[in-house]
């Protein structure tokens, strides 16, 4: 049996695990208050904690989305590589003056 390497940062894609912790705290919204209900805690103490869970895990998501395209736009602007002063890939590129092999101008 191939034992399982080690996951890598770009492996998964963070929108999968961003989505499950969603799902796993509106899981959460709908289990706790059942619970609390269930060891005697009052309706209206457990539709409350509800409606706190609720609004955490809205924060809470809308976060994660920010840091998610935070984190594409910094990986696109590494990936795009360098680019000069008015968009020129290099120093000194397009000049306008033709060189020869030993630099001398070209007329």
């Amino acid at each position: 049996m191939p034992t399982p390497r080690a996951q890598e940062p770009g492996d998964a894609p963070a929108q999968d695990s961003a989505s499950d912790v969603v799902r796993w705290a509106a899981f959460s919204c709908v289990l706790v208050p059942v619970v609390l209900v269930g060891y005697g805690t009052s309706l209206a103490g457990a539709a409350g904690a509800a409606l706190g869970l609720v609004a955490v895990t809205g924060v809470c998501r809308v976060l994660l989305r920010q840091s998610e395209r935070g984190a594409a736009r910094l990986l696109a602007e590494q990936n795009a590589g360098h680019r000069g002063r008015h968009g020129r890939t290099a120093p000194g590129a397009h000049r306008g003056t033709r060189h020869s092999v030993d630099g001398a101008p070209v007329d």
